[in-house]
């Protein structure tokens, strides 16, 4: 497989999630380059803006198993990984595993459940695996999180704790579409109050499991030249140095900037990571790593607007 091949797998899955979802195109730029990075996606923004119907269409289009966990306030970590349940027939315990034994995993409303049970979660995200009961369970190669979540200013949310954000590769936040977008919108879909299923707008799969296991392979080996990895590094430790922000990221922040870059120009049909792969995804990437000191939460700056401010008196290579 080539670089080309990789650009023409994604825009075969552009095709068919466009068929469903009008605008969104920066959304499923990130969500592809989460994919084709191992990486997870959070996706934040008011309801009635596509989350999940973007989720589906997104699965859809690729040949993996899909499943979705409706997070709710009374939901229990069993719930999501699964429970060890004695069989009175056998005298065994059998193992019965939770909807997080899938593909692609859609946890909607994420933050609308305490945290014991969004930690569920965690060791699922890093490592790929869940431990029920002390006995590991192996979960696929290709698991990927896609969340969604209400603006933490609404009623019934809980803030997803540090160590859980940090598990994911972007956190994407989703505005109302524009005015034309808008119109397309309701001409599509004013016909019923009832959300469409993908197989309803004709969503079908374009890519095999096979084809992308060889576009993850190939992406690893995308260039990554010492100075562009110096530019990621003075970014990311800029963030520390930065009185508007109380706390900076991380090297797991750069290090995902890094791979989620190299899928960038893959995605571009390029096998070289260029500066501006790295303006482009180090917001995403980082937005949900710091947090604004107190003193710049009064002038009302944003942690959006201090990335950017960052980012632009960054040297970068030439």
């Amino acid at each position: 497989m080539a670089m080309t091949d990789i650009q023409a797998l994604a825009d075969r899955i552009r095709s068919e999630v466009s068929k469903a979802v009008i605008g969104q195109a920066e959304t499923v730029d990130l969500m592809l380059t989460a994919l084709f990075s191992s990486g997870h996606i959070l996706l934040e923004g008011p309801p009635g803006t596509a989350k999940t119907l973007l989720t589906q269409c997104f699965a859809a289009a690729i040949d993996l198993d899909f499943g979705r966990i409706q997070f709710t306030p009374d939901l229990m970590p069993g719930d999501v990984i699964g429970t060890n349940l004695f069989n009175f027939q056998t005298n065994e315990f059998s193992l019965t595993k939770g909807p997080i034994f899938t593909d692609i995993l859609l946890a909607d409303e994420i933050n609308r459940t305490p945290p014991k049970t969004q930690a569920a979660l965690l060791e699922a995200m890093q490592e790929r695996k869940v431990t029920i009961d002390g006995t590991p369970h192996r979960l696929n190669d290709h698991f990927m999180v896609i969340a969604t979540q209400n603006p933490i200013e609404q009623q019934g949310t809980y803030p997803l704790p540090e160590a859980q954000l940090d598990r994911f590769l972007f956190k994407h936040v989703l505005d109302y579409p524009g005015r034309d977008e808008e119109l397309a919108i309701v001409a599509g879909h004013g016909s019923r109050t009832g959300m469409k299923t993908p197989a309803a707008f004709g969503v079908q799969s374009a890519v095999t499991a096979d084809a992308l296991a060889d576009a993850n392979a190939m992406v690893s080996q995308v260039k990554l030249q010492d100075d562009i990895v110096a530019y990621i590094v003075d970014i990311v430790r800029g963030t520390r140095e930065t009185p508007a922000l109380e706390t900076g990221a991380s090297p797991r922040a750069a290090a995902a900037i890094a791979a989620a870059a190299r899928a960038r120009a893959a995605l571009d049909g390029r096998d070289f990571v260029i500066p501006d792969d790295v303006k482009l995804l180090a917001p995403p990437t980082l937005r949900h790593r710091v947090i604004l000191s107190p003193a710049a939460e009064i002038e009302g700056r944003t942690t959006d607007e201090t990335l950017a401010a960052l980012i632009e008196r960054t040297a970068a290579p030439r």
